[in-house]
């Protein structure tokens, strides 16, 4: 019964990890696909690249939180929305281009500041998962970026008990 609680816990936590990605943003894309795009389109300011980004972006949500929710390949999976995180905070998350950023009172600025930290952390979230937060942890995953980090397994298989 232990095991079965330790592994739903493992569990739970990968899902809070990706449950911005898987459902609720690549749902968004997919109800909401044309204000996406247009989105897109003001941050590339290409409208025949905006949808490709968008498509690009939902499978990335969608093919990354599975694998990382089924612990295939899930330190390469990570490590690809660690990345994909930082790309959307550099790419929609620039307060450093609205006039009005002020750290008293209203501020749209500070507002998407706030979100571009939020993105950064997120990402820092990642590659911990990708590396387990360690220097041993950076050296196994460039050795074998493919490898699961098995994470439902009662024993640590890189260490035994």
């Amino acid at each position: 019964m232990t095991g079965v609680i330790m592994v739903m816990l493992a569990l739970l936590v990968r899902g809070l990890l990706v449950l911005l990605f898987l459902p609720f943003s690549a749902l968004d894309k997919l109800l909401n696909h044309r204000q996406a795009v247009e989105q897109a389109r003001q941050g590339v300011g290409s409208a025949a690249l905006a949808p490709v980004m968008i498509w690009m972006g939902l499978g990335i949500e969608v093919g990354m939180s599975l694998a990382i929710l089924t612990g295939v390949a899930d330190r390469l999976a990570a490590f690809v929305l660690a990345g994909y995180c930082i790309v959307t905070a550099l790419l929609w998350k620039r307060f450093w281009k609205v006039p009005d950023f002020r750290l008293r009172g209203a501020s749209k600025g500070r507002d998407l500041f706030w979100d571009f930290l939020k993105n950064l952390a997120l990402a820092g979230g990642f590659l911990l998962l990708t590396t387990g937060g360690t220097a041993a942890g950076v050296l196994r995953f460039l050795a074998h970026p493919l490898a699961s980090s098995h994470p439902y397994a009662l024993t640590d298989p890189g260490h035994p008990p």
